[in-house]
Order: structure tokens, then sequence, then C-alpha cells
């Protein structure tokens, strides 16, 4: 009896054994196949979001600068015509989002005007945080054509310029320190 015992066990540690070397297989191989089309899934929305958060232009240059904050770097897409920029895509990002990262595309003219606001991904309440996207409400639209110089990236609950969505103050503050970000790191760099 005692044999029988061992070789049962022996069996259950050897089918574990298998089920899981051929489970870490399966996701090793889905890995491999997937990686490519994600990756230019991501690039397709990120220059979708750069010609949309910019006026026309015929030139990009893409330039990693460090924040404001010095905490990470954050990717410029300087947009020229006819060899003057034209503006600059900034993609930012946020930790403050009630669902954790938002990551946005700001557009500046070279004046530090803001051109256009574009999501690129967030993990904010549905039906809710997620009227931070153009498509899902005209939140967005108020930070078009202001300058952050004169114009306050805080909701007018905290004392800034911003009608924040109703019952997403938590998203609509985070969205505000994400265009935040993009601008102070903007003028830190006066690219032009």
């Amino acid at each position: 009896m005692a044999s029988k015992k061992e070789s049962s066990f022996l069996n259950m540690i050897v089918t574990l054994f298998t089920v899981s070397a051929f489970a870490a297989l399966a996701l090793g191989a889905v890995y491999v196949v997937t990686k490519k089309p994600i990756a230019i899934a991501k690039q397709k929305k990120q220059t979708k979001a750069i010609k949309a958060v910019l006026p026309a232009f015929d030139n990009l240059k893409v330039v990693k600068v460090p924040d404001a904050d010095g905490d990470d770097s954050l990717q410029f897409n300087v947009a020229s015509k006819a060899g003057k920029v034209v503006g600059v895509a900034v993609n930012t990002y946020t930790d403050k989002g009630f669902g954790g990262r938002i990551d946005a595309m700001i557009g500046f003219l070279p004046n530090g005007t803001i051109y256009n606001t574009s999501i690129l991904s967030l993990k904010e309440t549905p039906g809710l945080g997620t009227k931070l996207q153009k498509s899902k409400s005209d939140f967005p639209d108020q930070f078009m054509g202001k300058n952050p110089a004169d114009f306050k990236l805080k909701v007018k609950k905290d004392g800034g310029d911003v009608d924040a969505i109703t019952a997403a103050t938590i998203s609509s503050r985070a969205f505000c320190d994400a265009v935040q970000r993009a601008y102070d790191t903007f003028e830190k760099e006066k690219i032009k």
C-alpha cells in the first residue's frame, strides 16, 4: 500500500509539472505571436494622436526630454512645416487617476497655447472617468486655445479654471496634472 501512495504522489507531481510546462510554453508562444501586432497598434494610435493634436505639418522630429520634475522623461514630437516649428505634441502621463495611470498627448503651439488634447490610455470608471476622452464628452474642449500661463490647470473646486466632470473629480484633477506636467516640461525645454 505504501508504494501505491508514493506512486500516486509521484504521478501527481509529474502531471502538475507537465501541465505547468505546457501552460508556460503556450503563454510564451502567445506573447511572441502578439508582441509585434500590439506594438504596431500602439504606434498607430500614437501617430493618430499626434496628428489630432497639432496643426498640419510636413516634418516630425521625436525628442525624449526629462520632465520638469526630473521623475521621468516625456516624448516631444516636434512638428514643423516648411522648416518652421508649428507645434509640439507632448506624450505625457499622470499616476493620479482614479484607476491609475493616464497617458495623454497634448499639442502645444510654439507660444505655449494648447492646440488640442488626446487620451492614449486610461483605466478610469466607465461612464464617468472615461469622459476625459473627446469621443465621450466635451470635457477636453475647454483646454483648446488656452495658454496655461494664464489658464489655471486645476478644477474650479481647487481654485482653477477647469470645469470638472460631474462625479469624476479625481479623473478631472488627474487630467489637469498630466496637462500641467506637459506644459511645465514644454516651458522648461523651449523647443523652437
